[in-house]
């Protein structure tokens, strides 16, 4: 067998997905006319010669691999999948406009369940100014798979991508990363001990995340930011992707990372890390940025002031390679992603 036949014979999960993502990406490497950010990005930036730049991102949510039926209602589902697209329009800086929704279902489902789902999914792009503006049905013999296509806009000039981290840049965090695993946890295990209103709270940060769109808006038009990323695949993960993309490395301090009381609380009762999940557990789209480090007072101040929201440092971009994160026994290095891999064996 020669080389290149040894090459198409391997296996997607012995790659994974970002292997994968790689290995398409160099097949469609070639320049396109228009396209200013193709693969590599969360969003797609189009420059449709008018005054704004056309945003384009995709998501999906399949039964059995993202959700499970019994676990989340239809309402919860539609929010969900609009909410994960809206964070990648709010990455970016950009506002989201129009949603195309592709859905495929068994035939036997009741009416009553589609009008749901498609009510959650108004009602998250209600809140985000963007609508549904057409989709797809079809057929599934036993799963749900929803799909969803938001289009948004952006100035060129508040355009935010991930790729341009510069060298001695603060790493900044919103809010408490951690509860969407803390949540998923408790799906998994309903009989941990845990108050009501812990309960409540974790399980609703998994189900229905609520997308960091003012924040990364007034991010985007401070002019201070140099890169930015939602948090999908964990802290580290997604950090990981901005050092990529950007050709850096990044040292991070685990104690300038905020530890919610609710987070704490789930994995003193799970006897988890609260630190492990908050820096690896993925899926709470909050958003983590970079910017001179003289900037960081002001841009906490202003996230404060304008939308309650707080954030803090969490490390630097260096001139190395991978994450170097500083624990109080010591420093580990990671160079790949932990989070979850759509075709790895397991949640990292």
């Amino acid at each position: 067998m020669n080389r290149e036949d040894r090459r198409n014979r391997v296996l997607v999960k012995e790659i994974g997905e970002f292997g994968l993502i790689d290995r398409i990406a160099a097949m469609l490497s070639h320049h396109c006319p228009g396209v200013i950010k193709g693969i590599g990005d969360d969003v797609a930036v189009l420059d449709t010669s008018g005054p704004e730049y056309l945003l384009a991102t995709c998501d999906s949510q399949v039964e059995g691999v993202h959700f499970m039926r019994d676990a989340i209602t239809p309402y919860q589902l539609g929010r969900r999948v609009a909410a994960i697209n809206v964070s990648d329009i709010a990455a970016s800086g950009g506002d989201p406009r129009w949603a195309l929704v592709s859905l495929a279902i068994p035939g036997e489902m009741e009416v009553g369940y589609i009008e749901e789902l498609y009510r959650g999914l108004g009602d998250e792009m209600a809140l985000a100014g963007a609508s549904i503006a057409g989709g797809n049905l079809s057929r599934m013999k036993s799963v749900i798979v929803l799909d969803c296509t938001l289009l948004g806009v952006v100035a060129p000039e508040r355009l935010v991508l991930r790729s341009t981290a510069r060298v001695g840049d603060a790493v900044v965090l919103t809010g408490s990363p951690g509860e969407s695993r803390a949540g998923l946890e408790l799906i998994r295990r309903p009989d941990l001990a845990l108050s009501a209103s812990t309960r409540q709270r974790l399980i609703e940060s998994h189900l229905c995340p609520r997308p960091r769109l003012a924040e990364g808006r007034l991010l985007a038009r401070s002019g201070l930011v140099t890169a930015m990323i939602d948090v999908s695949d964990g802290v580290i993960g997604d950090l990981l992707h901005i050092c990529k993309a950007s050709g850096t490395g990044a040292d991070v301090d685990s104690g300038g990372v905020s530890i919610s009381r609710e987070l704490g609380e789930a994995a003193l009762a799970a006897g988890a890390d609260c630190l492990e999940w908050a820096l690896s557990g993925g899926e709470d789209y909050e958003l983590i940025f970079t910017a001179p480090p003289e900037a960081v007072a002001s841009l906490k101040q202003m996230l404060l002031d304008q939308t309650g929201t707080t954030c803090s440092q969490i490390g630097t971009i260096t001139a190395g390679t991978g994450v170097d994160i500083r624990f109080a026994e010591g420093t580990r290095k990671v160079s790949a992603v932990k989070g979850f891999d759509h075709f790895g064996e397991s949640k990292g």
